[in-house]
């Protein structure tokens, strides 16, 4: 089914959207799930990652040149949409990895079915609450300056370094494009599903919670938190990075995740 995905100028219409969507390489189906800022910084990791998968890497509806469905508002829309794209490819044994906002999205999905998944992948995800009322978990990236957020996402902040002066008109409509889309779906509440962190146990598939040691958006104590409401997950740093190990460390974000496959595919830990 994949063979035969018809693209248009640049979009794919699949269950119903038209979205961008990057195909490459061979092997078992490897969902990629992109965080807030888009799929564009992903490039890397995506070519790491079709060395051994065919890795499906869609921009979510409304993100990139993704078009938004009126009645698509919360991430639990995202989440039955992309059920509803792996329907229509017949994707099977999918590796499913999301990261970021991405993460939360692939923990939606997987909590609702895994019947077309092998494993998960979750990378510095987002979407519990551990704190209390007066706690914040996540950075508010909205109320906070950029420069600050990208000192706190990234290992090395000088890689999210961007040239408004020089930047392209599509670019910036995309980069502000993917702002709006994320303020819709995580809004309020603020990265939270009230919801989500009592169902986690529901993910029945293996589990693999990777985090960038150096993320202080989001604590690597907040991912290890998280990895323990997953039956049998399995919890890894990615030294060298912060918030975004797929940019920063594409060749260990790939490698951790071939190796826990295998790994797992074997029956191991």
């Amino acid at each position: 089914m994949l063979d035969r995905i018809e693209t248009a100028n640049g979009l794919t219409d699949i269950a119903g959207v038209r979205i961008e969507l990057i195909k490459r390489g061979t092997g078992r189906p490897l969902l990629l799930l992109h965080p807030a800022i888009g799929i564009k910084s992903a490039d890397r990791a995506i070519e790491e990652l079709a060395r051994s998968f065919t890795v499906i890497a869609p921009s979510h509806p409304g993100f990139g040149r993704s078009e938004l469905p009126r009645a698509m508002t919360t991430v639990d829309d995202l989440a039955y949409f992309y059920l509803d794209v792996m329907d229509a490819l017949d994707l099977r044994d999918v590796v499913l990895a999301g990261v970021s906002f991405g993460g939360w999205i692939a923990a939606e999905i997987a909590i609702k079915s895994t019947e077309r998944l092998s494993h998960v992948v979750l990378a510095d995800a987002v979407r519990i609450k551990l704190g209390d009322r007066e706690q914040r978990d996540i950075v508010d990236i909205f109320t906070t300056k950029q420069s600050e957020v990208d000192r706190l996402a990234f290992h090395d902040p000088k890689i999210a370094a961007i040239d408004h002066a020089s930047i392209s008109d599509e670019d910036a409509h995309i980069l502000f494009r993917n702002r709006e889309a994320t303020a819709l779906f995580a809004w309020s509440p603020y990265m939270y599903d009230p919801k989500l962190a009592s169902r986690l146990h529901r993910i029945r598939v293996p589990t693999l919670v990777l985090w960038g040691a150096s993320d202080r958006i989001v604590s690597p104590d907040y991912g290890r938190a998280y990895s323990k409401l997953i039956a049998g997950a399995q919890f890894e740093l990615i030294e060298g990075a912060g918030h975004y190990p797929h940019i920063e460390r594409p060749d260990l974000f790939t490698r951790k995740i071939v190796e826990f496959v295998s790994r797992a595919r074997r029956g191991g830990k």
